[in-house]
């Protein structure tokens, strides 16, 4: 399926997903919620298909991290040193997230996917694509146990990585 037929039937979820990663933007941010679910569909492009849903989803996540951090970026880059918090949620990872947070967590998820590829791609299902531990499970091919263990572990690893960068 291509992605203006898979976008219909995850739109709601998206914008819904989008909206809760910016609301702890500053006012008066350059994206909202419509926008960035847009740029996911312009990043995904419209010759591309997918198999299911489920794949949409995956590749939807990658594409709302890399804006995100692409625009976290251009923001630091503006400001060098002056950057806001981004504040993720508590229960998703282990630590609280310095001033470059979702810049930290990009290249802390780069690193971890160099060694841990599958580990990789469930935090970015459950912190960018929003998915539950049951949901990624699906899209991973694995059982939820299987999902919950690497979730555990995929905690650790990156609160240990993030405290490192910032200690």
């Amino acid at each position: 399926m291509t992605p203006a037929e898979l976008l219909p039937q995850v739109y709601g979820e998206l914008r819904q997903l989008a909206a809760a990663k910016l609301a702890g933007e500053n006012p008066g941010h350059s994206l909202d919620a419509t926008a960035l679910v847009h740029e996911v569909f312009l990043k995904l492009g419209g010759e591309r298909s997918f198999a299911s849903k489920g794949d949409y989803v995956r590749a939807a996540a990658k594409a709302m991290r890399r804006i995100l951090v692409d625009h976290a970026r251009a923001r630091n880059a503006a400001k060098r040193g002056g950057g806001k918090r981004v504040e993720l949620e508590t229960d998703h990872l282990a630590i609280p997230h310095p001033s470059e947070g979702i810049e930290a967590l990009d290249e802390a998820l780069s690193r971890l996917a160099q060694e841990q590829p599958q580990l990789a791609e469930l935090v970015q299902l459950r912190h960018f694509g929003g998915l539950t531990l049951t949901e990624c499970a699906e899209v991973l091919g694995v059982s939820p146990r299987t999902a919950d263990t690497w979730w555990a572990y995929a905690r650790a690893w990156l609160g240990v990585e993030l405290k490192k960068e910032y200690s």
